[in-house]
Order: structure tokens, then sequence, then C-alpha cells
């Protein structure tokens, strides 16, 4: 296979001329051009130059080994890297007949793939997981949004999918990825009824309710092949004998033996957080970032990211990031981009309250939505590895009183925020928050120091999207849960630095950031699972 870069074609090609790009590239006949495949298709969408597509596509030729040898000094055309995806081992070759089936703890991202991957190889993992299947998830999840009702095991946490499936459903990082499990993650994906395009644009979605349906139908492979899925089983406890993992503690339900464990538990299990630290297993404090969700008129953004190409359908929603480095040496970025979204109601506990935020494939809504967040150390919430949740806690129940302690989030106009002054109607924009936004004054909301690093980037964040300080713009509090506040540090085997049997994984676990990079690190973490069981 050959891969060509940077093949450039106008916004409304007609179908027929990627491969006549191709053919003029290469300068061969049609004849000569086997197979042709799109890895990448991303846009130039600059205000003074054509609107464009970008591919990189590869393909099967007649006589590659010549035509490659023909373009050897040209970096746009070369031999096109393996991007499939090869198991590791197969449970066939186990050894040991009487090995315990690998227990995975969470059905998120990360968890999904890997005990997908895990029984793809017939190893048949149980997967516990504490709430419930995603559509009665859903309901539950409803239930805040529309009555002010909280489940606290069944949310926009808890649940199968995990955070991820009340979220944009991006699939893209920046993760590094020499050996392509990504490819393996997006192949998952479509295979499960996501749309093709995610294979080939630059960055890809799903978005929330098509994540549903794939979600459920990744669920009926795992089962197929011989795995479990074990809804509303909370664990509360481990079972350690020599630092090795024996088994695991259910709530209202017998001990589960298991000698390999994955802990695949997302950025909210805090309870199993605690546990694990009550067992003696070695965790530690890590950044993370808190702040706001800030909403402005997708309109707005549309016309400031693109100019004249704003509202071409090819295109769609714009988004952006951006990143300030604030006097007092705080660094304030957006997080978690939402184009065409919605801001939600994202708590796991009883009277706290947390944003996140989230969209449909179409994108769609009438506000564009992202985190606002400011970056904290373990220097700002000294006290050890758990000293981070709580933390978290307290801000979230600070934004649960200020927002009237119903539930509803606090919030205030840009304006408003920048001035020092509480806000008390909206203006052109109304949020989307469920179950509704008090307007009071954010400044009691954040450290003292978050404020005055949020208040000066928002002005500089102007300089790069007119209009982004716009005063009718809302901030809605509060963004809390943008990655886990501790990491479970694992060892080049995967497993917990001191107890063995033991498999820390994805984002509670502080090892990804993402559907992408949690299902990635789900299938590194399945492979040193099915490894380790081959050497007993």
């Amino acid at each position: 296979m050959i891969r060509i870069t940077e093949l450039r074609l106008p916004i409304h090609h007609a179908p027929e001329a990627l491969e006549e790009a191709i053919l003029k590239r290469l300068n061969i006949q049609a004849q000569d051009l086997i197979r042709t495949d799109v890895f990448k298709r991303s846009y130039d969408a600059r205000k003074n130059v054509a609107l464009a597509f970008i591919y990189t596509v590869d393909l099967s030729v007649k006589d590659e080994d010549k035509l490659l040898k023909q373009f050897a000094n040209d970096i746009h055309v070369r031999p096109s890297p393996d991007t499939s995806y090869h198991f590791v081992a197969n449970a066939s070759q186990v050894k040991n007949p009487g090995f315990e089936r690998p227990v995975i703890i969470g059905f998120g991202p990360c968890g999904i793939f890997a005990a997908l991957v895990l029984a793809q190889m017939g190893f048949k993992p149980i997967v516990l997981e504490r709430g419930k299947p995603v559509r009665e998830r859903t309901q539950d999840t409803w239930g805040l949004w529309r009555k002010n009702i909280l489940n606290p095991e069944s949310n926009v946490q808890f649940g199968e999918g995990g955070a991820g499936t009340f979220s944009d459903g991006k699939l893209y990082s920046q993760i590094k990825d020499p050996k392509f499990y990504g490819r393996k993650v997006i192949a998952e994906f479509i295979k499960a009824g996501a749309p093709e395009e995610i294979r080939y644009v630059a960055k890809p979605h799903i978005g929330t309710f098509r994540l549903v349906g794939v979600v459920e139908r990744m669920r009926q492979e795992i089962i197929e092949l011989g795995g479990e899925i074990r809804f509303s089983q909370k664990v509360i406890g481990f079972d350690i004998q020599n630092d090795h993992i024996t088994g695991v503690k259910i709530e209202g339900h017998p001990d589960l033996p298991a000698s390999h464990v994955v802990l695949a538990l997302g950025h909210s299990a805090r309870d199993t957080f605690e546990a694990l630290h009550a067992a003696g297993v070695y965790m530690e404090a890590k950044p993370f970032s808190v702040g706001f969700r800030i909403e402005h008129p997708q309109s707005l953004i549309d016309k400031a990211r693109l100019g004249p190409h704003a509202g071409n359908e090819l295109i769609g929603a714009a988004d952006y990031k951006l990143v300030h480095h604030a006097k007092n040496g705080r660094a304030v970025y957006s997080f978690c981009m939402c184009p065409g979204g919605t801001v939600v109601a994202a708590t796991s506990e009883p009277n706290r309250v947390v944003t996140n935020g989230m969209s449909q494939y179409s994108r769609n809504e009438r506000n564009a939505n992202a985190g606002i967040v400011v970056g904290i150390t373990p220097e700002d919430y000294p006290g050890g590895p758990l000293a981070g949740i709580e933390f978290q806690r307290a801000l979230e129940s600070k934004a649960y009183e200020l927002g009237g302690s119903t539930y509803e989030a606090p919030g205030q106009l840009v304006g408003d925020f920048l001035a020092g002054r509480a806000s008390t109607d909206f203006g052109s924009v109304i949020p989307s928050y469920k179950p509704g936004v008090h307007l009071t004054d954010l400044a009691d909301a954040l450290p003292a120091y978050a404020i005055e690093a949020i208040r000066e980037a928002i002005p500089a964040f102007e300089k790069q999207i007119k209009g982004f300080s716009m005063k009718d713009a809302v901030l809605t509090g509060i963004e809390t849960r943008t990655s886990s506040p501790l990491r479970i540090t694992r060892g080049a085997n995967f497993q917990s630095l001191n107890i063995k049997g033991l498999y820390p994984a994805g984002e509670g676990a502080g090892y990804a950031g993402g559907i992408l990079s949690a299902g990635v690190d789900g299938i590194k973490v399945a492979e040193a699972v099915a490894l380790d069981c081959l050497s007993k």
C-alpha cells in the first residue's frame, strides 16, 4: 500500500475527482489503480483561501515498489503503515486449565474495550458495573435533568457507557499511538453502528443518542463471545493476600474470586478510590482542573472561526481550543468544547452540582459551550492521594448552595462576571443547562486565584475569537470532573506498583482523558492481562 498526503480538492468536488487527483499526482493510468481508502479528511477554511478538503489516502497500485522508488524524494508519497489490529494471544494457549476469568470493574469506554478485546481473544471476561444498562440509565439521567431527582448509582457518571455516553462523543486525542490502537477503537464503533465517516474525518464524533445503540451492540458482542456484563453490582472492597489480588467484594452479593482485575473505574468512582486506598493500593494525587461552562451563540463561534465559510453544511459547527497563561501563574484553557450542544447536570452525589458538555451528532443546538478551566496541582489541596476528592466535593457543595439548593446551577453573565457584580437577568443567550440556572455572583464558587485567572483569560480569548467576551454570554458553575484527581500508579506491566494482578486503567486511574484514549488504554490493559494469563 502507498500513502499520499496533502491532496487538496475543492470542498464541493465531484465523487470521481479524488481518483482523478490520485492518477494525476502519481502520473498513472486508471487501470493501474487497484484500491483506494481515505485515511483522513480535514479541511482548510482559512478566511483568505478557497475552501478545500485535504486528503490523506492509502491505495494499492500495480508495481508499487517501482512507484515508491520513483517518488523516493517526495515526502508526501510513502509506504502506508500497517494500521490493522493484531491479537497478542488466545485463551486456547493458556496452560493452566483452572485459571480464573478476568474481572473488569466499570463499563465505560475503557472497560468496554478491555472486555471486548479479551472476549475476542477467548478469555470470557466478567464485567461488574455499578450502574444500569444504558437505556435505563438514560431514563434515570433525565430524572435529574427534568425532575431534579438524582439516582447516585445511575446518572451521567455511572452506568453502561460511562461518562462518555453523555458527552459530545469526541473520538480524537493527542495521545501517542504508534500501534494504531485508535484505529481498532474506531473500527469497532463503526461495526457497532457508528457513522462510517468517523474512520476518516479529522475530528470524528458520534453524539450521545447514537452512542446508546453503539454501546448496546458492543455489549451484545461481548456476551456472544462468552463474556458477562453484571449490572447494579457495586464493588465495595478488595481481597488481597501476599500483595496479590484474590477477589473483589460486591455490595449485596458473594465475593467474586479473581486473580486478574482491571480497574476501569472512571474519574468519579470516589467511594471505590477510598476502598482501594483502605486496602493499601498505591496511589498518588495528580493535577486536574476546575472552572465553569461558558455558552455563546453557535453562530458567533462559526463566524469568528470560519468567516465567510460559516454555515457551510460540509464543515458543520465550528469549534475552538484556547489557552491563556495568567499573570498569577495559572493556566486557563478551554475544555471539552461542544459545538451546537448543551450544558448538562453531571453530579453523581446528592446535594452537589457538577456541569459537563454534551452534543448530539447533528450539533445543531443554538449554543456552543465549553469548559473554561484553571489548572490546579496537589500543592493546592495538600493532604494525600484522596485530598483532591475532598477539594472537588467542597466546590460542588458550594455550587449547590449558590444555585439555590435545588440542583439548579449557579450562573452569571460574562459582562457581570468581569465587572464583579451579581447577575439578575439573562440577555440574548439563554443557558441550556437543566434543571435550570440560578443567576448569582460566581466569585465565591472557585478559589480566588481561579476567579482572577479566568477574569484575565476571557478578554484575552476575545483577541482570538471576536465576541468571546460578549456581555450576554453565560457562565455556569461548576466544572470539576475534568479528569481524575488521583493516579493509581502502575508499572510497565500495567499492574499496580504494589498489588500484583490489579490493572489500573483509563480515566479513573489517571491514564486517559476522553473516549478514544480510554478505549486505547483498555486495549493495552487487555493485552497485558491476556499475556499474563498465558505465563501462569
